[in-house]
């Protein structure tokens, strides 16, 4: 058994989320660049470009990419052999939440009540927290800071088995058209489908995790990728909404067993900022 102080948990968390905000993955910038590369429309080459100028004065100045820095979504990947001091896991989480937010002059984007009177809780916590079991002695977490821009352009949707691959792909281009350039395009698209509605909805999040370009290693969902990528592009939405060819930089699609009954379909788009990062203690 292996003891780990919480105190290198906030640490950790703190630190992930303040890169996350400042450095955009390298993988991301590719993406970027080669949507420039191919990107047909002088207006969409101009946001493309503005893009990465962006990425440049972020991580040379530490500043955020974007004003929205993000709600705080934690992936934890936790060993069975690990045994935790110092107080409670969950709360070493928020804890370093709220020091990135105050350390790099993040901004709060929580509010307590969201039906109620919606006062923010000042420190971008609690975090959306998503903990699974391991092997091994070891802790490796993911920070996603997720803006409400992309967010509230997602859907989920229960299909019909009987609408099969067609009715995936209608159901994901449907999203994305009616979505146009509030999300701050061009995209990227975790999908996740089958299992529950709640499931479903956790691999479209888990599928932004993976690196932009990386093909699910499931060759028939590795096809559906570029099926829905070029499906998407094929809307002309465009880089900032202004039209163009390149609206979605990449599809990741996530599958898990499901009732027969059902066809559970979750779409999580994601935005130009598509901002991660992961360590370990």
């Amino acid at each position: 058994m292996r003891e780990i102080d919480v105190s290198e948990v906030t640490a950790l968390v703190s630190r992930l989320y303040q890169e996350a905000n400042f450095n955009l993955p390298p993988d991301v910038v590719a993406a970027l660049e080669t949507a420039l590369e191919l990107e047909e429309s002088p207006m969409g080459r101009e946001v493309l470009e503005t893009l990465l100028k962006n990425a440049e004065i972020a991580a040379r100045e530490r500043v955020p990419l974007c004003q929205d820095t993000g709600l705080a979504a934690v992936f934890a990947e936790v060993g069975q052999e690990v045994c935790f001091t110092g107080g409670p896991f969950r709360q070493a989480v928020d804890a370093g939440g709220a020091k990135a937010w105050e350390d790099g002059y993040l901004r709060a984007s929580v509010v307590s009540s969201p039906c109620h009177d919606r006062a923010n809780t000042g420190d971008n916590t609690p975090a959306m927290l998503h903990t699974e079991l391991v092997a091994g002695d070891g802790v490796r977490i993911t920070v996603l800071p997720k803006g409400a821009g992309s967010e509230n352009m997602s859907r989920l949707a229960m299909l019909k088995p009987a609408e099969g691959i067609a009715g995936l792909v209608d159901f994901v281009v449907d999203t994305v058209e009616k979505a146009g350039g509030n999300p701050c395009p061009p995209i990227f698209l975790g999908i996740g489908v089958g299992g529950t509605m709640d499931r479903a909805a956790l691999l479209s999040k888990l599928a932004l995790l993976r690196p932009a370009g990386s093909p699910n290693p499931d060759e028939r969902l590795a096809r559906l990728e570029l099926e829905i990528r070029d499906s998407v592009n094929a809307l002309g939405i465009g880089p900032g909404g202004f039209g163009g060819s390149i609206t979605c930089l990449g599809v990741a699609l996530e599958e898990y067993p499901c009732h027969i009954a059902s066809l559970p379909v979750a779409v999580n788009i994601q935005c130009n900022s598509a901002r991660r990062a992961t360590g370990s203690i």
